[in-house]
């Protein structure tokens, strides 16, 4: 696993002052991102599709701090990917994982959320974990 952000205690305590506009300026590579997508980079064919995301982003204080996360997201994403390039290390994180996951299989999860939340009858595939 690979963590990264804010914890919960960091959140808490930087909302009061948290201004997403700081981080877009300050940043120049968050700053060459949003105004990428302000300028239709990534929706040649849909230009303006993306204006509703950097107005949550920028306009609205970006409620979800994801701006704040960005450099620490691009970090945790360079040790993914040199970890990648290191087969024998991957290979036994994978499984590792995989031996630990026992019970939180997405069967069990989806099993469980049709009963407890969706409230319907759903196909047991716990049964043989």
């Amino acid at each position: 696993m690979f963590l990264f952000g804010l914890r919960t205690e960091d959140v808490a305590r930087l909302r009061p002052t948290y201004m997403s506009q700081t981080y877009y300026e300050k940043d120049p590579e968050i700053r060459q991102a949003i105004d990428m997508i302000r300028r239709n980079v990534f929706s040649l064919m849909q230009p303006g599709i993306f204006d509703p995301i950097v107005r949550s982003l920028i306009e609205y204080n970006d409620y979800y701090m994801l701006l704040a996360d960005l450099r620490s997201y691009c970090e945790a994403q360079d040790r993914v990917d040199a970890t990648y390039r290191d087969t024998t290390k991957w290979n036994r994180m994978s499984l590792v994982n995989i031996a630990r996951s026992g019970r939180f299989s997405s069967d069990r999860a989806v099993s469980e959320y049709a009963r407890d939340i969706w409230h319907v009858n759903a196909v047991d595939f716990t049964a043989e974990i």
